[in-house]
Order: C-alpha cells, then structure tokens, then sequence
C-alpha cells in the first residue's frame, strides 16, 4: 500500500482554508454573518432570472442544424435586411436628432423650458399604447392621417401598412418619434456639464455658432456622444415593441427584424429552438458592441 505523506493530506484542507479566508477577507464575527445575509438573496436572484435563462437559451439554441433551416428561409433573409436598416437608420438619425435638438433646448428662456416639458412627452408615454395608437393612425381605411388628407387636401392617402417599405418606415419612424427625447435628454446634460468658463473662452477666442460647436462643444460630447450611440444600437437590437404593435411583422411578414421574428417561430409557428437561434444570431453583432462599451467606459476619462 503506498504511504501518503502528511503534506498531501493537509493540502486539500490548507486550500479550503485559504479560499475561506479570501472569501471573508477582513470581516468578522457577525459582519460576515450580515454580509452573507445580504448577497445570498441577489446571488439567487442573478442565478435565477439571468444565469439560468442565459444558460438555456444558450443550450436551446446550440444546434447547428438550426442555423442551417434559418439561413435558408427567405422570411430571415429579409429579416436580416430590415434588421441592419432598423438600426442604421434608427439609431443614426435619432442621434443626430438628438445632438442638435440639445443644443436648441440650452437657449435661455422660459419658452424653451416649456417646448422641453412637451418635447418629452412622446419617451414618457408608455411604449404600448403609443405604437397601438400609431398602428390605428396609419390604418389605410379610416385611420387619422388618411382622414386629415382628406378633409384638408381631398387626397386618399395610401395604405401605409400595406407595403413593406412603407410599413418598415413607419415602424422606423415610430421608433425615432418615441426615443429622441430620452437620448436628447442624455446629450442636453452632457451639453450643460461643460464649464461656463471654457464657453466664455471660447466665444472671447471668436468660436461660436458652427466654429464652436465643431472646435468646442462636439469634442467635449464625442465621448458621451459614442457611448449613447453604442447602447442605443444594443438596446434597438433587442427591442420588439415598434415592430411589433405597428406594423406587427407585416405584411406577409417583410417588416420583421430579428427580435420579432424570434417571438413568431417561438409562439406562431410552434417552434421555440428555432425562435431562440433567430434572436441568438445577432450575437455576432452585439457581443462585440459589448466589448467596445465595456473598454471604452473603462478607459475614457470624461473631461467636462
């Protein structure tokens, strides 16, 4: 029988001992008592609602032959097409939007307080029932605009849902009226932490109007400018809402984007693996935005 020497069998206790001091690090007594009391909850939590459905799907969504059944569909197709103009335009001209509607909402006055208070409106409507009510607006029939059209121009307005591209428009549109007051908010705060000394500065040094937004004010923003832009783009990547209570997929399901066409294979046609592959495709995408968020809020310095 071969003998075990003293050391090999402390080993595994000398370990569990090190792990149990790091794991208290300098608590004591009934500290460490409190201190387990209070994360054993959010550590069941997290395991339950995050870890676990990450965990899942990740498995629901790990057969090749999936992929393979997706791809060659030609609703993903066009899916995919819808999907990357969703996002360069919506997330594009929302920003853009916002960028200069910051700087209409920093002129002096209580008008422009007021304008603000109604220019937010439409972020603090919640989000179902102002895409319900834009779907009924847009209906070809007797929704509202054609009915202003109308009465206003004698013009039949078009069957706005009807056709692919006007239908995407519209679902595109919808997203951009809904989110440009949030991020405008988000840049206007920006806008109002740059020192008052460096905008006295720069108007006395001649830059102002164009020349001090371009040599001044943008470089100041660019940052907070690039960070709003890349949760903007992981945010609409997941986001359904628009797609979904305008213009509902349709029609014959062209204005799809990626995660509406999951929740259609999960629940329309029975089949949730492939609804789960259809929405894990995007991670391609979204893993490296992730990646350049998490290194560009570690490594950016924020100089206002």
């Amino acid at each position: 029988m071969a003998s075990v020497s003293i050391a090999e069998v402390s080993r595994p206790a000398l370990w569990r001992h090190t792990l149990f001091r790091s794991l208290r690090g300098s608590l004591k007594g009934g500290e460490y008592t409190w201190a387990v009391a209070f994360v054993v909850p959010y550590l069941a939590v997290f395991l339950t609602f995050v870890a676990y459905p990450v965990a899942y799907g990740l498995w629901m969504g790990s057969d090749p032959a999936l992929y393979r059944d997706l791809f060659a569909d030609p609703i993903y197709q066009g899916t995919v097409v819808n999907t990357v103009l969703y996002l360069a335009l919506g997330v594009n001209v929302k920003m853009f939007l916002a960028l200069l509607l910051s700087g209409f909402f920093m002129r002096p006055g209580w008008w422009t307080k007021v304008l603000l208070l109604i220019f937010v409106l439409p972020w603090a409507v919640p989000q179902i029932s102002a895409f319900i009510s834009i779907h009924w607006m847009l209906n070809g029939e007797w929704g509202f605009l054609n009915n202003v059209l109308y009465k206003l121009f004698h013009l039949d307005g078009p069957y706005w849902l009807n056709g692919r591209w006007t239908a995407l428009g519209a679902v595109i549109g919808s997203h951009i009226w809904k989110w440009t007051p949030f991020w405008t908010l988000i840049l206007l705060a920006g806008r109002m932490a740059i020192p008052l000394e460096i905008r006295d500065t720069a108007r006395v040094d001649g830059a102002t109007g164009v020349r001090g937004f371009l040599h001044i004010t943008f470089p100041l923003l660019a940052n907070l400018y690039l960070i709003s832009t890349l949760l903007s783009t992981i945010f609409l990547l997941g986001d359904f809402n628009a797609v979904y209570f305008v213009s509902g997929g349709g029609p014959a399901n062209s204005t799809h984007v990626l995660a509406t066409l999951g929740i259609r294979d999960a629940f329309d046609i029975a089949q949730p693996r492939l609804g789960v592959a259809a929405v894990m495709s995007a991670l391609p995408l979204v893993i490296p935005l992730v990646i350049i968020l998490m290194r560009k809020l570690r490594t950016t310095e924020v100089q206002l």
